[in-house]
């Protein structure tokens, strides 16, 4: 795992927060990227990181139209055998957070079983997202995508 996901997984909520209103949306990832799922705050982070990539979501696989690059669709891997699973539309428009410009993952029309989720990203670092979840309006988690690996 990259060394700067690591350190957010002992992070607050409020902290990775800060660090997702400080940033710009960035470029929309392209192919695979590899996931890490947040419990901010909890004493537990890394235990529920490590269970949730061997047996649920490993992360996602990105795939842009081009010749804009500002739009396209993914594929989650899920499963302890990276099984892709559950599509969304991916696209720039504003954040539930802060009405600034996030990267939407939106799988409202999709998916019947995750219809009500929305992710937003933003790139920290090149090839480095910090993700949040919202079932409905209601944030539930974060976490993070790296596209170096």
């Amino acid at each position: 795992m990259d060394e700067r996901i690591r350190k957010w997984l002992s992070m607050s909520r409020d902290e990775l927060d800060d660090i997702y209103l400080a940033a710009d949306a960035g470029t929309i990832p392209s192919g695979e990227s590899r996931g890490t799922a947040i419990v901010a705050g909890s004493s537990r982070a890394q235990s529920f990181a490590k269970f949730a990539r061997m047996f649920a979501w490993q992360g996602k696989v990105f795939d842009l139209f081009p010749p804009t690059h500002e739009r396209g669709i993914l594929i989650n891997k899920v499963t302890p055998f990276s099984m892709t699973f559950i599509v969304a539309k991916v696209y720039k428009d504003k954040s539930w957070m802060d009405d600034k410009e996030t990267i939407v993952i939106d799988y409202s029309s999709t998916s019947f079983f995750a219809q009500k989720i929305r992710d937003e990203i933003r790139e920290i670092e090149e090839g480095i997202y910090l993700g949040k979840v919202w079932f409905g309006k209601k944030r539930i988690l974060d976490f993070a995508l790296n596209s170096n690996e």
